[in-house]
């Protein structure tokens, strides 16, 4: 079996991600996010937007001064003094990079910026030769004239070529056919990396991402929990592990530690006070729970395409409640909780229910369940209540907290 193509995670929590109404952080949570994210194994952060403000730039430095695995990236227009203001807030990073952008798109050009398509082929020759030239609203943008600007700014120096889904317009096979094409007519492609920056105004940035790779894109910048302006950005999560579970259609891989994706999105929410919304694929809290019965292997649990653990390990002892001889009640809809069904009490069909309960057949106690303390909440009748159960926990013992 061939190893699978790799594609670079460029991550803009920090930078796209922060420019969500709610989502401001302090200079602490930028750094504490960006060692999360360096643990997490993504290959470039985006850490801010240094001419923004000081605080941004004061951010971008400290995080280039203490996290040395990854890229350290800075946003800049293309202005003299937003390409030395990022320059020098990442003057202590081991490997660093400068991120300018420019708008390429008619409506962009003539109603924001107030220039010409030559004016811009200037601008973007002279301010690309550090790393990376992203193209505003590039998918909007006329083909002829994005494919001369691409060409320029590879022959100045440049090594990454961005070009972004900036209002989540794009379909899946749009942003495949787009990429193809843009490849395939700048002749000097192959000397960069491209790369794409979806937005989930449509709800479609993870998939775009995918049929962007498919269509020659080798770097895909995205955010954790999918925040960002307006509707979002690409979620990492779902974009790593569509890659990881989808092999046979998707034959790419990155370099994202999964089991720590669960507490790098928690974490996020801590610092920025968001929760993350229950059924959000991947990294919500009903991501592998389930209701039905229907959706269950008897005896194996909940049946899904990711595992679990895949994108957490399991708990430390602190953060468990631990059981031992528990005797389980089923809810009404069925065992969630995948533990075999010899353990659960049965409700004896006779007594009369008008005028008191009746009586449980005897089940065996369950030898060990492990639980974590957040699922856990106070029941009826002495019990406590997780994964679908009612735990009679007068007749079992808690082992840990």
């Amino acid at each position: 079996m061939s190893t699978p193509a790799r594609v670079t995670v460029f991550d803009t929590t920090l930078r796209d991600g922060e420019q969500a109404p709610g989502f401001s952080m302090d200079v602490p949570a930028k750094l504490a996010m960006a060692q999360a994210l360096d643990t997490l194994g993504v290959d470039i952060i985006e850490a801010g937007f240094p001419i923004a403000s000081p605080a941004d730039s004061e951010a971008v430095h400290k995080i280039a001064l203490s996290v040395r695995r990854p890229v350290i990236a800075a946003l800049a227009r293309t202005r003299p003094q937003d390409i030395e203001e990022a320059a020098q807030a990442l003057g202590p990073a081991e490997r660093s990079r400068i991120h300018t952008f420019l708008a390429t798109s008619d409506l962009h050009l003539t109603t924001k910026l107030r220039i010409s398509r030559e004016e811009c082929l200037a601008l973007a020759r002279r301010f690309t030769d550090d790393v990376e030239f992203s193209a505003e609203d590039a998918t909007r943008s006329d083909r002829d004239f994005l494919c001369r600007v691409i060409e320029a700014v590879i022959e100045a120096g440049c090594t990454t070529v961005n070009l972004p889904d900036t209002v989540g317009y794009a379909t899946p096979d749009e942003i495949r056919d787009f990429f193809a094409e843009i490849i395939a007519r700048v002749p000097n492609a192959g000397r960069a990396v491209f790369s794409t920056h979806c937005h989930n105004d449509l709800g479609l940035a993870v998939a775009n991402s995918l049929a962007a790779i498919q269509g020659g894109v080798r770097q895909v910048e995205c955010s954790v929990n999918g925040i960002g302006e307006r509707a979002g950005n690409a979620s990492l999560e779902e974009f790593v592990m569509a890659l990881r579970v989808r092999q046979d259609r998707l034959p790419y891989d990155t370099g994202i530690h999964s089991p720590a994706m669960f507490e790098t999105s928690r974490l996020l929410s801590t610092l920025t006070g968001e929760p993350v919304q229950a059924n959000k694929a991947i990294v919500g809290r009903n991501a592998f729970a389930h209701e039905a019965g229907i959706h269950q292997d008897r005896g194996r649990g909940p049946v899904g395409v990711v595992a679990p653990r895949a994108r957490s390990p399991l708990r430390p002892a602190r953060r468990a409640v631990v059981l031992r001889g528990a005797r389980l009640h089923p809810h009404a809809r069925g065992n969630r909780s995948g533990i075999p069904r010899r353990h659960f009490a049965r409700r004896a069909p006779q007594g009369d229910r008008r005028r008191r309960p009746a009586p449980y057949r005897r089940s065996r106690p369950h030898p060990l369940l492990v639980c974590r303390r957040d699922q856990f909440r106070a029941g009826r009748g002495g019990r406590l209540r997780t994964r679908g159960l009612d735990i009679d926990i007068f007749q079992s013992r808690v082992l840990a907290k």
